[in-house]
């Protein structure tokens, strides 16, 4: 499913976000991540080793909640993650997909990119794409 161009313009403008993943009980799994629209759907950067990234390698299904500061105004994308990392991505499109993602979050460009690239390699990072089957909320 597309972003709407409201739901686009809200999800730039916010950037908090509450990922809810599920355990191998089923019980949700919460994080709190930082996200910008990115590609087919919305994206956060983890580390692997995570609960969320173990629970999302798991079982994809998930839904992520982008709110206002003041929490009045919301959107929930339920719908599937993409992960990206080294283990089945390219490093030259991990690279760039990384660039990416610090461009559409930061809105500027990184002043040291070999710095930055060596950064996301020692963390071990991973791309985490919400791409969403369903929207809804208060700001759709």
């Amino acid at each position: 499913m597309e972003l709407t161009p409201k739901t686009l313009d809200f999800v730039k403008e916010n950037s908090f976000a509450v990922l809810s993943a599920l355990r191998k009980n089923g019980a949700a799994q919460l994080s709190v991540v930082n996200t910008d629209p990115f590609r087919d759907g919305v994206a956060f950067t983890t580390p692997n080793g995570r609960a969320k990234l173990n629970n999302l390698r798991r079982d994809p299904q998930c839904s992520l909640l982008v709110s206002q500061n003041d929490w009045r105004g919301y959107v929930v994308l339920e719908g599937r993650a993409t992960i990206m990392d080294a283990e089945n991505t390219n490093a030259d499109e991990l690279r760039d997909a990384f660039r990416e993602v610090f461009r559409v979050a930061s809105h500027s460009e990184h002043p040291n990119w070999p710095e930055y690239d060596q950064a996301m390699i020692d963390d071990n990072r991973a791309i985490v794409i919400v791409v969403p089957d369903h929207v809804y909320g208060t700001a759709v």
